[in-house]
């Protein structure tokens, strides 16, 4: 009967902090979403890229995100998501250009 409790208690949980995250990963990649473009973006993101940059863009293995806009050109970005950077792989033969380029505008608006 316990082993039963533990398993439902470890669900319930596991089922608690998912909801949680996708909360947070509404919130901030909803509200950066200001055009049709940026919701492709958004899905990209979230297809791609939300594994190591986090649903909040905090990052996890890869760099905080939130503000990349203010550090980097769209050409630098464009350059890093093409031919990857400091253990990040190249997206050049995933992504097509205009999906790439749909990252990276939306990206640059992260300042």
């Amino acid at each position: 009967m316990k082993r039963i409790y533990g398993c439902a208690l470890a669900v319930a949980m596991l089922l608690l902090l998912s909801a949680c995250g996708q909360k947070v990963e509404d919130t901030i990649l909803k509200d950066s979403i200001t055009t049709p473009e940026d919701g492709e973006a958004v899905a990209i993101y979230k297809k791609q890229c939300i594994s190591c940059h986090a649903a909040d863009l905090n990052g996890r293995v890869g760099p905080e995100l939130k503000k990349v806009g203010s550090r980097l050109t769209d050409e630098q970005l464009g350059s890093i998501i093409r031919e990857g950077a400091q253990g990040m792989p190249s997206y050049e033969n995933r992504l097509e250009d205009k999906e790439i380029d749909a990252i990276v505008q939306w990206l640059v608006k992260m300042k």
